[in-house]
């Protein structure tokens, strides 16, 4: 499902919960026990986990590198060791973090810790959260990385000046009289600790959020920026470039296992299905499903319509079109010369909204650097797209993707290459493959 336009974006979330939390003492009341494993639960429907761990590290240490705009932030220690975590944090210390993005020592938290979601979360989920990080995390001895931003984007004081401007005052969350439980409880979560805001809504110039849930306007989770060169998808209804085409049913589905009958998870989403929402209850799945149904699409898009006509030049083995014969040596074979895929296994291409979304970012860097399905509970087998860097042309990864975005009802422009050439530098090397040895 994890940088922004730049945007602080998805591997920014959740990034700067903050330094502190000592020795985790010994819970022996059952009312404290159950309000440590209610924040056990909390902090993976806040994906706390995704950020605040570094590959191959310990959980919840700190120290992944998350690249922003003004240089490189490392997500700190937020394990209950008094020395270099949050173990010296009273709950007014953790709670004026986590809700308003000021540290135990009065500094201002970099927005890549999503606090102005998290102003939304309601006292008793913030005790149990604090309950939860003080007596159910393992403590671990590991200082805090110091910020790769070079000054004087490292002063901390003009942070401050834009919390005063873009960060809400903490109001946690209350249903209007009469609404639907299901409807609330999914708006309570993406909203607020879900933070699905954060990536997927887009940013104004100083890199604030356009609208932190649907009252202030069609801005809401209407597609985000480039977030580690994936785009943050438009989750609102819109046919061709949103959810518009799916169910509720098939949203709950997709993340509770990663995938439905006609897509998949990829880029930062995939960690967002592993670490989070596949742990969450059914009926929380059901709640946020329903919420974002209830999103009207932003774009006036018309509904899609299934055109057959490259499905019977590919079959009959006309490659004439530009991009043709590619797709049918390198996609075929998984995504159907008819473009809708297998399903639960391989996504259908027609019609896609990742496909007619108006950036490509996100399949030129499938193209180039592959991608694989999460790993579940629910479905613990993986499917993964090979890396076609190393052997295809930034012209022909152009060519086809503009072959995919204009066929089968997809209505969308072309790709250039010189967008590819734009991904294929930014991503690393290793990523794209190489030639099989003889």
């Amino acid at each position: 499902m994890k940088t922004v336009v730049k945007q602080w974006g998805t591997a920014l979330a959740l990034a700067m919960l903050i330094p502190g939390i000592g020795a985790a003492a010994t819970v022996n009341d059952a009312t404290e026990q159950q309000l440590v494993h209610r924040g056990e639960y909390l902090a993976r429907v806040g994906d706390c986990v995704a950020c605040h761990t570094a590959g191959g590290g310990k959980p919840f240490a700190g120290g992944l590198p998350i690249a922003a705009p003004i240089g490189t932030i490392y997500s700190t220690n937020i394990t209950p060791d008094a020395a270099t975590g949050i173990g010296s944090y009273s709950y007014e210390d953790f709670e004026r973090a986590v809700r308003q993005g000021i540290s135990k020592h009065g500094d201002t938290l970099y927005p890549a810790m999503p606090y102005p979601s998290y102003a939304r979360v309601r006292d008793d989920d913030m005790h149990a959260l604090y309950a939860y990080f003080m007596h159910g995390v393992a403590p671990v001895s590991q200082p805090n990385r110091a910020e790769g931003i070079p000054w004087p984007m490292s002063m901390r004081w003009p942070l401050s000046v834009w919390r005063w401007f873009f960060a809400p005052k903490v109001e946690a969350f209350a249903p209007p009289p009469g609404a639907d439980p299901v409807l609330a409880r999914g708006a309570y979560l993406v909203d607020g600790l879900a933070h699905c805001s954060a990536c997927h809504t887009p940013r104004g110039v100083g890199m604030q959020e356009l609208a932190l849930n649907a009252k202030q306007g069609p801005a809401f989770l209407s597609g985000g920026g480039v977030i580690d060169h994936w785009i943050a998808t438009n989750l609102r209804g819109d046919p061709m470039s949103g959810l518009g085409q799916w169910s509720e049913a098939d949203l709950a589905a997709f993340l509770k296992s990663g995938s439905t009958e006609n897509s998949a998870a990829f880029g930062g989403m995939t960690d967002v299905i592993e670490h989070s929402t596949q742990y969450m209850t059914d009926a929380d799945r059901l709640a946020i499903a329903r919420y974002i149904k209830s999103l009207s699409g932003a774009q006036g898009e018309a509904h899609p319509s299934y055109d057959a006509t490259l499905s019977t030049a590919l079959y009959s083995g006309n490659v004439a079109k530009l991009g043709a014969e590619t797709y049918l040596n390198s996609c075929a074979a998984c995504h159907r010369t008819d473009g809708k895929g297998y399903a639960s296994v391989f996504p259908a291409l027609a019609p896609n909204p990742v496909v007619n979304g108006s950036d490509p970012t996100s399949l030129i860097h499938i193209v180039l650097a592959g991608s694989s399905t999460p790993v579940t509970q629910g479905a613990p087998a993986q499917f993964t797209m090979p890396p076609y860097g190393w052997r295809l042309s930034d012209a022909e990864v152009a060519n086809v993707l503009t072959l995919v975005r204009s066929s089968w009802g997809n209505h969308a422009p072309a790709v250039t290459a010189a967008q590819v050439a734009k991904v294929r530098a930014a991503v690393p090397a290793a990523s794209l493959g190489a030639a099989p040895q003889r």
